[in-house]
């Protein structure tokens, strides 16, 4: 089951249930969140959906969730940590990295992200594998922690080099990735039925075209469960978001990233097998607001 935020023809934001190219209203939810948050089977819910049908190239598929708390996990791929060396990154990428999204930076799918010209210049992607928590709960072990999986869907983790490299001098980073528009999420939430197998999902992002990341679900050196059991000490709601971190191939860990850096006018398309495709634009500072960015700045 494909569960999805969309907004009608008359820009009404709703909640559906997604199938042979249609979505089908979910009714008595105010929010993706509220149907989480309400202690029901979303997958049982969406398959029992029986409001207005609706084609899905008639409605504009919004961010698919809008969490209490977006757990942003790092380090669980090996294989982004080797590739940081080639270029002498300016720290280790330890296992276990965690800290909150900003939410309010939430984007969901063909929306922009906004180049902040007067932050920075080298502007990143990671392509990440993100679930969606069924159920609250702290405390728990791996072997519960299936349990608590309510879906997967895809991150895309913009990232802001020149600031990450500074904040990382205090051994913490987080306003690199918080910046508004930086966190595409989409394009909808699939359930685990749907995903039998979550370590064969190929994962590949392209930039117009050019495939940039390459590489498999499987390759991460903790299991789910594992991940999801750790952070359990920080109190999962119904409807929280946690990624998983991303593979190699970003542009900053290349000899010549800057030939490799976003910029406006890009299309980013991020494809993990068995959920589907996330594509978002990237535009400059004035096209987005109207006037030219403020002077650069180093944050």
């Amino acid at each position: 089951m494909k569960l999805a935020t969309f907004a009608d023809p008359d820009g009404r934001l709703r909640c559906g249930a997604l199938s042979d190219g249609h979505v089908t209203e979910i009714e008595g939810f105010a929010s993706m969140r509220a149907l989480f948050e309400s202690g029901e089977d979303p997958r049982t819910v969406a398959a029992g959906a029986n409001g207005e049908r609706i084609a899905l190239s008639d409605v504009r598929l919004r961010a698919p969730i809008v969490p209490k708390k977006f757990f942003h996990t790092s380090g669980n791929y090996r294989e982004h940590e080797e590739e940081s060396k080639t270029v002498n990154w300016s720290h280790e990428i330890a296992p276990w990295i965690v800290f909150f999204q900003n939410i309010d930076a939430i984007i969901g799918p063909e929306d922009a992200i906004v180049y902040p010209s007067h932050l920075t210049n080298e502007l990143d992607y990671e392509l990440e594998l993100a679930l969606v928590m069924r159920r609250g709960g702290k405390h728990f072990d791996a072997e519960e922690a299936e349990r608590y999986i309510g879906g997967y869907l895809i991150f895309n983790d913009i990232t802001a080099r020149d600031i990450q490299r500074r904040e990382m001098r205090s051994g913490v980073f987080s306003f690199c990735k918080s910046i508004d528009t930086f966190c595409p999420l989409g394009p909808w939430i699939v359930t685990p039925d749907e995903i039998p197998d979550p370590y064969k999902l190929g994962m590949r992002l392209r930039v117009n075209d050019e495939l940039r990341q390459d590489s498999v679900s499987g390759n991460m050196s903790q299991t789910i469960p594992e991940v999801i059991a750790h952070y359990s000490a920080l109190d999962y709601s119904p409807g929280d978001v946690l990624s998983l971190g991303t593979v190699s191939g970003v542009a900053g860990f290349r000899e010549d990233a800057q030939d490799f850096y976003l910029k406006p006018g890009d299309l980013i398309e991020c494809e993990i097998d068995g959920i589907g495709v996330l594509r978002n634009p990237v535009i400059s500072w004035e096209e987005a607001h109207g006037s030219p960015a403020p002077p650069l700045r180093r944050w």
